[in-house]
């Protein structure tokens, strides 16, 4: 029985390719039910091969459906960096909004060293609690405190209904945005005149390493602008400005600065608003 079985595997079979006019024979191979078979998984493994390095080394894998393309791949990294970005941001917001309680409060400011490692670590629920509350706080007493008493008695007015100078004729190169740029920035070449909005007292003119020169004007109304990264101040604290008077020149001074450009922010009864929506730039 087995040798039947052997002599059934091993028998040969013949491949020929005759021409039909003049009957040459073009082409003979003789082979066996075992060499079909390790020739025909050769070919397999081959072609199996071939579409593989065709895939993995060519660009003919963009097209199977759901492969990233190299923009999809350019758009994810790009996202990726600008959320740790946001990140920073936020953290850097953070620690400023504590940093300003801490000195209404009369405690040390954090140093640059608990800055750092804070924003790599996760701030815990608790801790962005209590942050939010004392920067609560401490917008409320900017709003209920007149300390150069610009207006000698409290006027509540409505905002929306105030006539503001504008402070830059410039390009507003980034705009408000509620939680991590609560101002704007107005680009314009370096030495142009920044104007007061209103009529108000200047109750900061001073450097800051972070912001440069910075002036800060109370206005009536709880209403205080804000300007930094000046290259010069005109005013110092202390004086009246009225609406339109020069109070400062454009520049670059301050760290995190790239180019020249005015930051400008609008503080309404302790709340930081959106310029843009009552002034025209």
């Amino acid at each position: 029985m087995s040798r039947q079985k052997k002599a059934a595997t091993d028998k040969a079979y013949n491949v020929d390719i005759i021409e039909k006019n003049t009957g040459n024979t073009l082409f003979s191979r003789e082979f066996t039910k075992k060499t079909a078979v390790v020739c025909l998984s050769g070919a397999a493994v081959i072609l199996i091969a071939v579409i593989y390095l065709l895939i993995a080394f060519t660009p003919i894998r963009v097209t199977i459906p759901g492969y990233p393309d190299a923009t999809t791949r350019n758009e994810a990294v790009i996202n990726a960096i600008r959320i740790d970005s946001l990140e920073t941001i936020i953290s850097r917001w953070e620690f400023y909004a504590e940093n300003l309680s801490r000195v209404v409060d009369g405690k040390e400011p954090l140093n640059l060293d608990t800055l750092i490692v804070r924003e790599r670590e996760a701030v815990p629920e608790e801790e962005i609690a209590r942050l939010s509350s004392r920067d609560s706080l401490f917008r409320s007493s900017i709003g209920a405190s007149e300390p150069f008493e610009v207006s000698g008695r409290k006027r509540e007015l409505d905002i929306d209904g105030v006539q503001f100078f504008t402070p830059l004729k410039g390009v507003v190169s980034r705009g408000y945005e509620p939680v991590i740029h609560p101002y704007i920035d107005i680009t314009a070449p370096s030495g142009s005149m920044v104007k007061s909005v209103l009529d108000g007292t200047v109750v900061f003119a001073e450097w800051s390493d972070e912001y440069g020169y910075t002036i800060i004007i109370q206005h009536e109304g709880g209403i205080i602008s804000v300007c930094r990264h000046n290259r010069k101040l005109l005013r110092k604290a202390g004086d009246k400005v009225a609406a339109g008077a020069p109070i400062s020149l454009v520049g670059s001074t301050g760290a995190h600065i790239s180019g020249d450009h005015l930051h400008f922010e609008l503080w309404h009864r302790g709340e930081l608003v959106d310029p843009t929506r009552y002034i025209s730039f």
